[in-house]
């Protein structure tokens, strides 16, 4: 797969729909034995699931496959290196906390 059609594919959103990224998962979740690295380098144990870019997709559509960009990661540990994605419009819109008064 070159480069621009990665690019491509991830601005139409369907890079992970792709049957090399697919394959390239599957062949990540293998070399990592489906264990998170996060966990793993903690000192516990996870079962990973996700494969996860080190280095953005958005950022660097070039190593979109390559294997030193990539780490399995259990879902918890992928939460934690994507904060903005646990932002809801619906969290934002909610009234804040005011101290309570008596």
């Amino acid at each position: 797969m070159t480069l621009e059609e990665i690019v491509r594919l991830v601005k139409e959103g369907k890079f992970y729909k792709s049957s090399a990224w697919e394959k390239k998962r599957l062949e990540i979740l293998e070399r990592d034995n489906h264990e998170c690295q996060r966990c793993k380098d903690a000192g516990g144990y996870s079962k990973g699931n996700v494969v996860h870019h080190i280095k953005h997709l958005d950022d660097r559509p070039d190593l979109a496959l390559e294997d030193d960009n990539l780490m399995t990661v259990c879902e918890a540990c992928h939460n934690a290196l994507h904060p903005e994605r646990l932002r809801t419009p619906e969290a934002s819109k909610r009234r804040q906390i005011t101290p309570e008064r008596w």
